[in-house]
């Protein structure tokens, strides 16, 4: 991984062989970004999906192997306790341009990743909601405030 600084945001490319996730919660980590958004590109030879299923409060996954286009990711990173979570979805398209699309679990990178992320300048935490199960954002404000 590599990355920059471009004004109030950073440029980040990841390698050939780089997991997407993992290395973009540890820049993340490493960065100290306590809230952010998250958009990125690239080109991936495995990627696992996912689709949240609330009646059975899990998630469906299915892996695709093979050559795919990561033609959007976008999400967003928070806390949970102290550590970084990117909270990420995507869409990757196979040769024939067909897309698939859910929650991104992995993505091993196959030639480049090019991500951009928005650091903002609060903490946001993520803590866990009993009607779902899964870890939501704590946002400290409603539109009865």
């Amino acid at each position: 991984m590599t990355y920059t600084r471009a004004g109030s945001f950073y440029l980040v490319r990841l390698e050939r062989g780089e997991e997407l996730v993992a290395t973009l919660t540890e820049f993340a980590r490493r960065r100290r970004v306590g809230c952010g958004i998250v958009t990125g590109i690239g080109a991936a030879d495995s990627v696992e999906l996912g689709l949240f299923d609330p009646k059975k409060r899990n998630y469906v996954r299915r892996r695709y192997e093979g050559d795919w286009e990561i033609v959007s990711v976008l999400g967003n990173v928070a806390l949970l306790g102290n550590d970084p979570v990117c909270h990420l979805h995507a869409i990757i398209a196979d040769r024939d341009q067909q897309c698939r699309g859910g929650h991104l679990y992995s993505a091993a990178i196959s030639v480049t990743g090019e991500l951009t992320v928005q650091a903002g300048t609060r903490r946001i935490r993520r803590a866990p909601d009993p009607a779902t199960g899964l870890n939501l954002l704590e946002l400290p404000f409603s539109d009865g405030d």
